[in-house]
């Protein structure tokens, strides 16, 4: 069976907006890390229950490639989706850490979502797909788009191709499973901010690089601080030179040796 990859992604720099309702909304360059990256496919079963063959800790209900099942079944009403779901698994090769800040279930559900529409001949559009991954996660909209690098905004709906070179990482992620409401909701009692609209101009137009340059870690990210204030165990894992993704827990730099 053929294999899709459903690659990670490290936040440039994630910055805060504002907020609406309940939710943040951010600017942040997401680029798509090219050597770390979960194999889906689909694998011939025996019994019709939806079932997910893979290292996960939650249970199927709970998987992002489920929810992704669900919304696409709502907006489609597939008969044909639910038939191969009742006659193929979703093999999932785990490769990218869980609640790392490195997008690995959101990746998982927009590749998913896009077999189906491969397999299946549904020819939706990658804004519907868009549409429909943005009921599983934010993120799952810039994994749908496949850009090596975007820029990110509003609650993570709005993506928008940032051209630049793809850059090399290294990127290591301590043992630390953080909640990203928990970081969230720290951020907004004890650290919020936001930035203004000429800054965020200023930083969809520059590139990953010079960012990197010029922004220390907890300058470059909004959730660092509450991510360390949160989780003090954070503070001994984080490395000179290494920036945090997300709201965590991994670091990441650029691999010198790629630098131009």
């Amino acid at each position: 069976m053929k294999i899709y990859r459903a690659y990670a992604k490290v936040n440039i720099f994630l910055k805060i907006t504002g907020t609406r309702g309940n939710y943040h909304e951010i600017i942040s360059r997401f680029m798509r890390v090219n050597n770390l990256y979960d194999e889906l496919s689909f694998e011939p079963k025996d019994y019709e229950n939806f079932e997910i063959i893979g290292n996960f800790s939650c249970i199927v209900e709970q998987n992002t490639i489920y929810k992704a099942y669900i919304h696409l079944l709502e907006y489609t009403r597939s008969e044909s989706l639910k038939d191969l779901m009742k006659r193929y698994a979703i093999k999932v090769v785990k490769n990218i850490p869980a609640f790392a800040g490195l997008g690995g279930g959101s990746s998982d559900a927009a590749t998913y979502l896009k077999m189906c529409n491969e397999v299946l001949h549904l020819e939706l559009s990658l804004n519907e797909l868009a549409q429909i991954g943005l009921k599983v996660g934010a993120d799952v909209p810039f994994f749908i788009y496949g850009y090596n690098s975007a820029n990110v905004s509003g609650i993570g709906e709005i993506v928008e191709e940032f051209e630049e070179q793809l850059l090399n990482f290294d990127i290591y992620t301590p043992n630390i499973e953080i909640s990203t409401p928990k970081v969230y909701i720290s951020y907004r009692e004890n650290f919020y901010n936001p930035i203004s609209y000429a800054e965020v101009q200023r930083l969809k137009q520059t590139k990953s690089l010079e960012v990197l340059d010029f922004f220390s870690p907890k300058e470059a990210n909004d959730l660092f601080s509450p991510a360390l204030k949160e989780y003090k165990k954070l503070q001994k894992h984080h490395k000179e030179g290494y920036y945090f993704s997300g709201s965590g827990s991994s670091f990441f730099r650029v691999i010198p040796s790629f630098r131009v």
